[in-house]
């Protein structure tokens, strides 16, 4: 895009160098020696300078829209590459939170949270949820709600 409009605005530039520096006679108009025809009155030349106008004005229009859409996309981009280099910096401070988390856990004699069942090879249902525990130390824990995603469960 960017170079179309650069190639309209030089198309434009050199008809319009053309005309200027080859016209001689009042109304006759001689584009790199080539007189063009039916160009016999004075307002047939100003039509032909308006259109060399219009088509100059194309190109730079083009060529500033092509400018401005790689400028944002380039934005964007970067944008994108922050976004994404924050998040990898979030998951592993998460990361170690939960390492060091753990090794207290474990350190301190207390059992670690339970881990998920295995997968039986060729299964491609949904992992079976493990039962919440109903008494622990005689605190009644309730039932998580089976809707709810434990991907997204802060409280684990």
């Amino acid at each position: 895009m960017v170079f179309l409009g650069f190639l309209l605005v030089a198309a434009a530039v050199a008809a319009g160098a053309g005309v200027v520096l080859a016209n001689t006679g009042a109304a006759d108009l001689v584009v790199f020696g080539q007189t063009v025809p039916g160009v016999t009155d004075q307002w047939h030349v100003f039509a032909a300078g308006a259109a060399v106008a219009l088509v100059f004005f194309c190109g730079t229009l083009l060529t500033v829209m092509g400018t401005v859409r790689r400028i944002r996309t380039r934005r964007d981009l970067r944008d994108l590459r922050e976004e994404h280099q924050e998040s990898l910096t979030t998951l592993v401070a998460e990361k170690r939170r939960l390492e060091r988390e753990l090794a207290e856990a474990r350190r301190g004699g207390r059992p670690a949270p339970p881990s998920r069942p295995a997968r039986p090879s060729g299964d491609t249902g949904p992992l079976p949820r493990p039962e919440p525990a109903t008494a622990v130390q005689g605190v009644r824990v309730a039932p998580k709600n089976p809707a709810a995603s434990p991907f997204f469960s802060r409280n684990d």
